[in-house]
């Protein structure tokens, strides 16, 4: 999906409103990762399955992801995007990206070769993590597993939904993207419990 496509998206899906600004306003905040994606768009190939090329991120600085998840949709569903009942109110606040992916601290960026990480079903999160570090990728935060499902709706499927282990909080929880009910779900699970349906999703890298 292009650029103009994926910010005609954000709009048709009333990110603007959310962020308490008008559509040219929230146009133009977008406007200047437009360069950038046009070169990606160039030289990008065809997504393959469980890939795709980049997706405009739109981080909590602008919207709250309490009010974007219930937005997502599987591809031909209608039921919308669930924050899991064992994230009480306010959790998903207490999670912050890891300090050394020195995440952008922007309203918006490009999440650029981004990958759901099946390779990972029935891996241990905290076992995958290194891997991906050492292949010089960087793992998912929630705002960017939010994105892609946005964006991209065909990389979560049955049995290949992924974990976004680039947020963490105090604890060992290691936030996820499923799909429970036929509809996305935001929920967690545990750094030392692997899943098979569950993977760890990266990307190549973020572009401001």
């Amino acid at each position: 999906m292009s650029f103009e496509d994926q910010v005609n998206r954000l709009m048709e899906l009333g990110y603007p409103a959310l962020a308490g600004l008008s559509e040219r306003t929230f146009h133009a905040t977008l406007a200047p990762l437009a360069e950038q994606a046009r070169r990606l768009d160039e030289v990008k190939s065809k997504d393959e399955p469980g890939r795709t090329a980049y997706v405009v991120v739109v981080t909590r600085a602008l919207v709250d992801p309490t009010t974007t998840v219930p937005l997502l949709r599987l591809v031909g569903g209608r039921k919308p995007g669930v924050v899991d009942r064992n994230h009480a109110p306010g959790d998903l606040a207490t999670y912050d990206p890891l300090p050394e992916l020195e995440v952008p601290n922007a309203h918006a960026y490009l999440l650029v070769d981004v990958d759901r990480g099946e390779e990972f079903c029935g891996v241990r999160p905290e076992e995958a993590l290194p891997v991906i570090r050492d292949r010089g990728r960087t793992p998912l935060t929630i705002d960017e597993g939010i994105a892609v499902v946005t964006q991209a709706p065909q990389l979560l499927e049955k049995n290949k939904c992924f974990m976004l282990s680039g947020s963490r909080r105090s604890d060992r929880r290691v936030p996820a993207m499923w799909i429970s009910e036929r509809a996305p779900k935001l929920g967690w699970c545990w750094d030392g419990n692997p899943h098979t349906w569950l993977g760890v999703a990266s990307a190549g890298e973020r572009i401001v």
